[in-house]
């Protein structure tokens, strides 16, 4: 992006108060994350079984409190962080290359093979993602990475609609009709001439994706199926407080890591929303 694009860019998005605050919290949330180890106040994994330790409330001592077995939830927020974002990024990131590539092939050629690589897209929205997140979780029981392929594999089916239609779009452009006849191939035209004017869309697009993969995450580990012990994020943390008996008894447990989920995933929105809309208006019916 040019400087001068780059300072209406700019200029833009800070008129958006809601983007922009948001986007101050989310720095802030990477930031504890990365530096977990330097703002935890206790191990995050230690448990301590004496009566007095188990089910504190927030104090000086422990600032959010201790869950069930004596753990420092504050240290454990910041730790069960890295999992959540990690998984979202992580997520992101597949979704984004498969769905770009499919929906920048499909939308390009056209034809038989648009119609047939859409049909299966279709088949493939037609599934309900959670349900099917589910079944593949239990089956291979992964790591925070294994299920962010999960989560990725199941969920680029909408990017590579919307990549889709807007190469159907810009492949009748003149610079593509010029770069096909100076005799650039296919894969240089896709890449190179058509994807960059894609990007904005790609982008914002990403955004809503980490919201998408922090929420699939955290319902799979209230459930059980997400990451396993030792491993931990705000969604396992709220499965561990879900029984009635702890949410009489030190709501606290539950209430940090849901309130932490449902910040993030507001600001990734209101994020996303403020990208789009400084970016390019139009994009706006788009994205939506």
């Amino acid at each position: 992006m040019k400087s001068g694009l780059l300072n209406d860019f700019m200029r833009a998005f800070q008129k958006n108060r809601q983007a922009t605050f948001a986007a101050a919290i989310l720095l802030g949330i990477i930031f504890f994350a990365i530096f977990a180890p330097v703002f935890a106040t206790h191990n995050p994994t230690y448990i301590r079984l004496a009566q007095e330790q188990i089910q504190l409330p927030p104090t000086a001592l422990h600032l959010l409190g201790t869950d069930n077995l004596g753990r420092d939830i504050w240290s454990r927020m910041l730790f069960g962080a890295r999992i959540s974002l990690l998984v979202g990024f992580l997520t992101m990131l597949i979704t984004i290359i498969f769905g770009v590539a499919y929906g920048a092939v499909s939308g390009y050629y056209g034809g038989k093979l648009d119609f047939m690589m859409m049909r299966f897209v279709d088949i493939s929205l037609s599934l309900p993602t959670i349900f099917l997140v589910i079944i593949l979780a239990s089956f291979f029981k992964p790591d925070f990475f294994g299920i962010a392929v999960i989560i990725g594999l199941t969920s680029w089916m909408r990017t590579a609609r919307l990549v889709r239609g807007q190469f159907l779009s810009l492949k009748e452009e003149e610079f593509v009709t010029a770069a096909r006849a100076l005799g650039y191939s296919d894969c240089r035209i896709i890449f190179v001439h058509i994807l960059p004017n894609v990007r904005a869309l790609i982008i914002v697009n990403a955004t809503l994706l980490v919201a998408q993969a922090v929420l699939l995450e955290s319902a799979l580990s209230f459930l059980g199926f997400g990451v396993q012990p030792p491993q931990f994020s705000w969604g396992s943390m709220l499965s561990a407080s879900q029984q009635i008996i702890f949410l009489e008894e030190a709501p606290w447990t539950a209430f940090f890591p849901g309130l932490a989920i449902f910040i993030t995933v507001l600001c990734l929105n209101f994020f996303g929303e403020g990208l789009r809309d400084a970016w390019d208006p139009k994009l706006k019916n788009i994205a939506s």
